[in-house]
């Protein structure tokens, strides 16, 4: 049966594994995709198999740039006009990675400290973590380990993708930005993330990581799905992860706060 879906844009086409933004401060440095999912996904026929979505969420500090960083991707706009994210938000982009259809659910969560315990329940079973802050703000570095706590309370941290992402980087000095960014590549050491600096404004950096994203997630997505289902082809893998999580579709009842 043929997907009733339109087709995904060009510009959102994956054939090969993008690089990482930095070799010391990398999930991994490997030149492409596992041998295994390259099997997998090869002969299989665009609009012939299910959609495979992965949960991603966006959380930082109040003002860092987590709005502007998914507006810039999925709209190719950018709002100086600066509003706070009430609760939570989202985004579905639409990718096909080595012929095969996937979505990212791009969650953006609020940074103000009232709608924390909104938010937070939104935060189960991502399959990504983007943790956002401020390069102009030491303050919002230091506070990344703090929302990285409270997103693992509900996830599996052998299953989640971490990413550390510094945004405005039109906005820093070289000097300044040199020494955030060995802060930030230290700490993304110590944490296991990938490091982003990127630019909303300018947009400079931000197809490159949500790029790397959906490409690393796909991966990770289809290795689990084959350990689990032994043989299955690629196919049968995606429509298994589709009906397994129906209740993972997104939707905009909120939360009662605690």
């Amino acid at each position: 049966m043929k997907s009733m879906l339109p087709p995904v844009r060009k510009d959102r086409i994956i054939f090969q594994l993008p690089e990482c933004f930095t070799p010391n401060a990398a999930l991994h440095t490997k030149d492409g995709f596992n041998t295994q999912v390259q099997a997998a996904c090869q002969g299989q026929r665009k609009g012939e198999v299910g959609f495979n979505i992965a949960k991603v969420i966006v959380v930082g500090d109040v003002a860092v740039g987590k709005t502007c960083l998914i507006s810039r991707f999925c709209k190719d706009s950018f709002n100086k006009n600066y509003k706070a994210t009430i609760g939570v938000d989202f985004e579905m982009e639409r990718f096909e990675v080595l012929g095969v259809p996937f979505s990212l659910q791009l969650w953006d969560t609020a940074g103000q400290e009232r709608f924390k315990c909104i938010a937070s329940t939104y935060y189960r079973e991502a399959r990504a973590i983007i943790l956002v802050f401020d390069l102009s703000s030491v303050d919002s570095l230091d506070n990344a380990r703090q929302w990285l706590e409270d997103a693992m309370k509900e996830n599996d941290p052998s299953s989640v993708l971490l990413f550390l992402v510094g945004t405005k980087k039109d906005l820093s000095s070289p000097d300044h930005l040199a020494h955030m960014e060995q802060e930030a590549i230290r700490l993304s050491e110590e944490i296991r993330a990938e490091y982003w600096a990127v630019s909303a404004k300018s947009g400079e950096g931000i197809k490159d990581f949500f790029f790397r994203v959906a490409s690393l997630t796909f991966e990770a997505n289809v290795l689990a799905e084959l350990e689990r289902s032994g043989s299955r082809q690629v196919g049968d893998i995606i429509r298994l992860t589709e009906n397994r999580k129906e209740e993972d579709k997104p939707t905009k009842t909120k939360a009662n706060c605690c």
